[in-house]
C-alpha cells in the first residue's frame, strides 16, 4: 500500500527512506510542485511532494494542487497525509500544539478548485460535509496521544489566499465565523483529494496567533519558520508512527490468518480460537512477540504474570525479551506451595484462580498476560489476586480480544488498563 505525503514533514531524506528515488512526472494539469520522492518505511511505500517546491519557491496561490493530487492518484496512493503551518484563532490553541483538522472554510479567491472544468460526462458535485478522512484522523490522534505531544482532536481552519497575512479585522471576523485556525494551503488541496476519492487528513502545527491577540506580536515569516524548525522532529515522529500503524495493521492481518477457528468447541455454539498454528510458525511467533516488546520496552515492569495455560507461553517469551521474571496464575489444586485464591462468576456457577503467596512482592509492577480475553472473568480475578498480594497492575496484555463479550470493558470499569493485538467478532471465521 502507498501513502502520499504533502508538505514539509522532514521525511524527504535519503537517510530515512529505503529505496530513495526522486522522480520527475508530468500530469494532464502540468508538473507537481516538486519531483516525487519515493521510498519505503516499515514496509510501507511513500510518495512525498514538497507543496511549495524544494526551496519553498512557490507561493500559496501558484501551487499546482491539481497536478499534486493527480500525481499521487496516478502513483497509486491510497491515503494522503498533509502537514501545514497554521495561526491560532483561539487562546487555548497554543504555539507548538498540533491540531488534527476536521473542517475547513475556503476564503481563497484565485485558485483552481476542481478537476472538472467541464461536465463532459454529466454533473459532478462532490460531497464535502466531512472533508477529512476519519480513518486517518483517528490514526493521527492515536499517534499524538501515544507520543504525548500537546494536540487538539478537532479544528476548523480558514484558508486565505496569501501570501500576505490577515488584517486584524479579518482575523477577528474569522473568529466570529467559528474558525480555530488560519492557513494558506488546505483549500483546494482537501477538495481535490476528495474529488479524486483519496482519503485525506491534515496535521496542523500552530506557529502563531495570527494578529487578533492584542498582547502578541502579529505573525511574521520569521516567527513561523522558528516554530516550524523547533517542531519538525515532532511532526515527523507523528507521521512515522501513523505510517507504522498501517504496517502494524497489515502484520495483524497476517497473524489473524494463522489463527484456526474451530466451531462447537468445547461446546456447541462456541467458536474456539486456536493459536497453536500461530505458535508453530516461527515468523508469526517473532511478529507478535515484537509487537508486545515494542509496546512495553519503555515500561517499568518487575514481573510478568501468565494465566493458565497458554498465557504461560506468552509470559515466558516476553519475559525473556524484557528481562523480567514470570509468575503463574493457575486453576485450583495445581500449585504445590501455599496459595492465595480469588473466586469469580461464570455464566453457570463459579470458578477460581490462585497464586503462590510469595509470587508477587509488595509494590512490584506486574504485567498480566494471556492468549485471549472473552468475558474477562478470569482476567479480572487475576488482577484482583495480584492486588491482594500488593502488586501494581501495569497493564493487561492479550493476543486476542473477543470484542462482543465485553471483557476489556469489564477491566476498564475496574480501572485496569489493557492492550490487545488482534480482535475477533463472534461470527468471524
Amino acid at each position: 500500500m502507498k501513502i502520499g505525503i504533502i508538505g514539509g514533514s522532514g521525511l524527504e531524506n535519503s537517510k530515512i527512506l529505503e529505496d530513495f528515488k526522486a522522480k520527475e512526472v508530468e500530469t494532464p494539469f502540468g508538473k507537481p510542485s516538486s519531483p516525487l520522492i519515493t521510498g519505503r518505511i516499515e514496509n510501507m511505500d511513500l510518495v512525498i511532494i514538497s507543496r511549495h517546491g524544494i526551496n519553498h519557491e512557490i507561493t500559496p496561490t501558484e501551487i499546482n494542487n491539481r497536478a499534486n493530487i493527480f500525481a499521487l492518484k496516478a502513483e497509486g496512493c491510497k491515503f494522503i497525509i498533509a502537514t501545514t503551518a497554521v495561526g491560532s484563532l483561539r487562546e487555548e490553541i497554543k504555539r507548538g500544539d498540533f491540531v488534527i483538522l476536521d473542517q475547513f472554510i475556503d476564503f481563497t479567491k484565485q485558485r483552481k478548485l476542481t478537476f472538472f472544468d467541464k461536465f463532459e460526462f454529466g454533473p459532478i458535485h462532490t460531497s464535502m460535509a466531512n472533508p477529512f478522512s476519519e480513518i486517518l484522523r483517528k490514526k493521527l490522534i492515536e499517534s499524538c496521544e501515544k507520543l504525548k505531544f500537546p494536540f487538539h482532536k478537532k479544528g476548523t481552519v480558514i484558508t486565505i489566499e496569501g501570501p500576505r497575512f490577515s488584517t486584524k479585522a479579518e482575523s477577528n471576523l474569522f473568529r466570529q465565523w467559528g474558525g480555530h485556525l488560519v492557513n494558506m494551503s488546505t483549500s483546494p488541496e482537501a477538495i481535490l483529494a476528495n474529488e479524486a476519492e483519496i482519503p485525506y487528513a491534515t496535521i496542523a502545527m500552530v506557529t502563531d496567533y495570527d494578529c487578533w491577540k492584542e498582547n502578541e506580536r502579529p505573525v511574521t515569516w520569521d516567527i513561523i519558520r522558528k516554530i516550524m524548525r523547533d517542531n519538525t522532529e515532532n511532526i515527523k515522529k507523528v507521521i512515522l508512527d501513523t505510517i507504522n500503524s498501517f504496517s502494524r495493521e497489515q502484520e495483524i492481518l497476517k497473524l489473524k490468518d494463522k489463527i484456526r477457528t474451530i466451531p462447537d468447541f468445547p461446546k456447541k455454539g462456541v467458536l474456539f480460537r486456536d493459536i497453536t498454528p500461530l505458535l508453530q510458525d516461527k515468523e508469526s511467533l517473532r511478529r507478535f512477540t515484537e509487537m508486545f516488546y515494542e509496546k512495553y520496552k519503555e515500561t517499568k515492569i518487575d514481573i510478568i504474570a501468565g494465566i493458565e495455560s497458554r498465557g504461560f507461553i506468552l509470559a515466558g517469551i516476553l519475559a525473556e525479551r524484557l528481562g523480567t521474571g514470570v509468575v503463574l496464575i493457575r486453576k485450583p489444586g495445581k500449585l504445590p506451595y501455599e496459595t492465595i485464591k480469588q473466586e469469580y462468576s461464570l455464566e453457570y456457577g463459579k470458578d477460581m484462580v490462585e497464586m503462590h503467596k510469595d509470587s508477587v512482592k509488595l509494590g512490584q509492577k506486574v504485567l498480566l498476560i494471556d492468549d485471549l480475553i472473552a468475558t474477562g472473568g478470569t482476567a479480572l480475578a487475576s488482577c484482583n489476586l495480584i492486588k491482594k498480594l500488593g502488586g501494581q497492575i501495569v497493564d493487561c496484555a492479550f493476543l486476542i480480544e473477543l470484542e462482543e463479550l465485553g471483557g476489556v470493558e469489564k477491566l476498564k470499569k475496574e480501572n485496569y488498563p489493557s492492550f490487545t493485538i488482534m480482535k475477533f467478532n463472534e461470527t468471524e471465521m
